[in-house]
């Protein structure tokens, strides 16, 4: 869709194969509702909130022909035996929160915190009851429904 809306996918590839699932769910709920999509790739959750600073600045500099309407964040933090879980998942979360609230941005958050990788991969899977990625597009198409309801 050239004139429709576009999305960013943010998508975190520490965890591949969890990753994969969250991104098949995104991209099957973007699709189905006729939305344009770009994925980008970084190594990890706390790489996701530059990114869309990234993305924002080029679009205030014009240094792109892309204009995004609205913002998917994937990825995986499973818990290990130190408090560095902790440290991440706090940052990744607060700064993709922080940059949606600055900048109004339509956001849907698929970044997964999970225990153990068997909780990650439950709510990664489309197929499965939760299909995180899937929702989190949804929350995404949803947002933009009400920035238009709000004269944004």
């Amino acid at each position: 869709m050239a004139n429709g809306p576009r999305v960013l996918i943010v998508e975190s590839r520490f965890y591949e194969d969890i990753s994969d699932h969250l991104a098949a769910g995104a991209v099957n709920a973007l699709s189905e509702a006729g939305v344009g999509y770009k994925r980008v790739f970084v190594p990890g959750i706390m790489e996701i909130p530059p990114v869309i600073r990234y993305a924002i600045r080029a679009m205030e500099l014009r240094a792109t022909d892309y204009r995004y309407s609205g913002y998917v964040v994937l990825g995986c933090a499973i818990k290990g035996a130190t408090d560095h879980y902790e440290h991440v998942c706090r940052e990744a979360i607060s700064g993709v929160q922080a940059l949606a609230v600055q900048y109004s941005l339509a956001l849907g958050n698929g970044i997964l915190t999970c225990q153990t990788r068997q909780q990650a991969e439950e709510r990664a899977r489309v197929d499965g009851d939760y299909d995180v990625g899937g929702r989190a597009a949804k929350a995404c198409l949803r947002l933009l429904e009400v920035k238009r309801e709000v004269g944004l």
